[in-house]
């Protein structure tokens, strides 16, 4: 997921500088439509499996994550200076990167009985990516909650790693 682990880094920058590109990110409806449309694209295409997972992953993630800090930001319950802005996306990165280096690392060390329960988690209809990413996207609008968002993209991170592992041992 480099892609989103690049662009949570960059949103942590531009919230610690106060940056005029915070500004454009948070004022232009266009990048709305346009993460909200990869968004979309991204899991219709989880459904038809034609998109390798990764691409798939990197794209929702990079797309939600625009989506989150464009109504984030503007809303009226956080101030400018929240330390949501700046810890969360520097979470995503870290969570990320870990997820992605340490499980396709780790691919070699599990044996055929693992392997397997791992294929039966995967199978779950609850655990599906498409489900997940549904997930994802229905908490960005409680904004009442506001660790439900890095709670649920973890657990798609979860999921990506699920899937890492079985594609690659596949």
């Amino acid at each position: 997921m480099p892609l989103f682990i690049i662009l949570s880094l960059a949103l942590t920058y531009l919230v610690h500088t106060d940056s005029h590109w915070q500004q454009m990110l948070i004022s232009s409806p266009a990048v709305l439509y346009v993460s909200s449309t990869l968004a979309a694209v991204s899991l219709i295409a989880s459904a038809f499996k034609k998109i390798p997972l990764e691409i798939i992953y990197d794209v929702f993630s990079s797309s939600v994550l625009i989506i989150w800090f464009y109504y984030w930001k503007s809303i009226p319950l956080f101030k400018e200076d929240s330390p949501i802005f700046f810890f969360f996306p520097v979470y995503f990165s870290l969570m990320a990167a870990f997820v992605s280096a340490f499980f396709s690392s780790q691919k070699q060390q599990f044996d055929a009985e693992s392997f397997r329960q791992m294929q039966a988690i995967s199978k779950l209809s609850r655990l599906q990516p498409r489900v997940v990413m549904l997930c994802v996207l229905g908490r960005l609008s409680w904004y009442d909650n506001y660790l439900l968002f890095p709670t649920i993209m973890t657990l798609l991170f979860a999921r990506f790693a699920l899937s890492n592992l079985l594609q690659e041992n596949n």
